[in-house]
């Protein structure tokens, strides 16, 4: 399983996020790699959370490699930063995109810190 699979198993798990109590939005993650192209969508409800892997329309997509995925869901990578340098692209509401990096692990200071 790789940490991005984990990251969204962790997800589905839990199933709500504190953090979010006040935000309602769907958001899907294309994620390109070896494996060709891979979707999933998170559905957000006042914080309840559901995860499946859907290519269906949602208010927000964010498309990013693998390798970016990867270092996100590890706190590697600092969100905001790789937006501003192209390595994630952001389609519909930036500011919802920028809210549910609540759910990744900061980045470490050496990339800036902090999630999307």
């Amino acid at each position: 399983m790789t940490s991005i699979d984990a990251f969204f198993d962790r997800l589905r798990r839990d199933g709500a996020d504190d953090r979010l109590v006040r935000v309602s939005g769907s958001v899907r993650f294309d994620i390109r790699g070896e494996r060709g192209l891979r979707h999933w969508r998170l559905d957000i409800d006042r914080g309840r959370l559901r995860v499946t892997e859907d290519d269906g329309p949602a208010s927000t997509v964010i498309g990013m490699s693998e390798q970016t995925a990867a270092a996100m869901v590890e706190g590697g990578m600092n969100g905001l930063a790789a937006i501003n340098r192209g390595e994630i692209l952001v389609d519909g509401d930036l500011a919802l995109a920028l809210r549910i990096g609540r759910l990744l692990p900061a980045a470490n200071a050496g990339h800036g810190g902090g999630g999307a």
